[in-house]
């Protein structure tokens, strides 16, 4: 069962994909799952070949049973490894939109302990403390504003980046901080998902006070989207570095409507098994640009080169 899942339904994929959601692994104890899924070229199941794998379940099931000579019908169905396989079967044939509501419906620590997270008067904005992140890398603090018309009219989130404060960050050279802000969920593939705030030079606590404006589609509720927070050290003629992430929950912030939020900063994403398969079969859709994003934005990470 762990061969089938490994060179069948999760089979090897990219290296570039590989790569991206090798840290991810790391917080489930899974890095040697995942290097076995890290070369050659990826291949897709059709629904029809999982029906055919639902199939070949019970017949194996059947043969190490062996008509009560065998294993246990009990042993095998509890069996950890037909757990996965099936988990990975379930959520295989789902599409794109389908598995990235499930990741954020899910996954309700990405970043840290949920602590990290304090809504305050959009009047009376004060940094949070004691976020129980292991290490303190900074806050980004936002307010939000949702709308939502009425009539089946698609609806409005209006993000404001007020700044961030005691950015942990060592460089050689100058530090030019800016905030990337994505909109995750279902429905928005042709829609504005991200936006940046500009760079402000050598401000370890720097204020943007930008805003910017996500319209959502009307078929999920709020509970399927979350906001992605990451602050970026701009470098010219190289890729900008991540200094550190944040994820706020609209379900969070639902029943207020308009809010503030000082959001304490992680250094990677963290999930649990679920969000880690939903990770492995996106990472296979080499073609889906909604896919690919939302593996490196989940896939993203601290950098590690100067920052510290």
């Amino acid at each position: 069962m762990s061969s089938l899942e490994k060179s069948i339904v999760l089979p090897k994929g990219s290296d570039t994909f590989g790569a991206q959601i090798l840290s991810a692994a790391k917080e489930l104890g899974q890095l040697s799952k995942l290097k076995d899924h890290m070369a050659g070229e990826a291949k897709s199941l059709t629904p029809r070949q999982c029906a055919v794998m639902d199939v070949a379940l019970d017949t194996i099931k059947q043969y190490f049973h062996a008509g009560g000579n065998g294993l246990k019908k009990a042993f095998l169905e509890k069996s950890p490894e037909l757990s996965s396989l099936r988990h990975a079967l379930s959520l295989y044939t789902q599409t794109t939109d389908t598995l990235i509501k499930t990741f954020v419906t899910t996954q309700h620590t990405q970043v840290h302990d949920g602590k990290g997270i304090r809504l305050t008067p959009s009047e009376k904005i004060q940094p949070s403390r004691g976020s129980g992140l292991e290490k303190q890398i900074g806050e980004v603090c936002v307010q939000l504003e949702m709308f939502t018309p009425p009539g089946n009219k698609e609806r409005k989130v209006t993000v404001k980046v007020m700044g961030a404060s005691d950015l942990k960050w060592q460089t050689s050279g100058m530090f030019r901080p800016f905030v990337e802000i994505t909109m995750i969920g279902p429905q928005l593939s042709d829609k504005k998902r991200r936006f940046q705030t500009k760079s402000k030079n050598n401000s370890w606590s720097p204020k943007f006070n930008e805003t910017f404006h996500f319209v959502l589609g009307n078929q999920d509720g709020l509970e399927c989207y979350e906001l992605q927070v990451c602050v970026k050290d701009y470098c010219f003629g190289r890729a900008d570095r991540v200094v550190g992430l944040a994820v706020i929950q609209l379900r969070d912030i639902t029943e207020k409507g308009n809010c503030a939020c000082w959001c304490a900063l992680g250094e990677r994403i963290h999930m649990d098994d679920t969000g880690l398969t939903a990770m492995r079969i996106l990472s296979q859709r080499s073609n889906d640009d909604v896919a690919k994003e939302f593996v490196r934005l989940k896939s993203e990470t601290r950098s590690t080169e100067e920052g510290r």
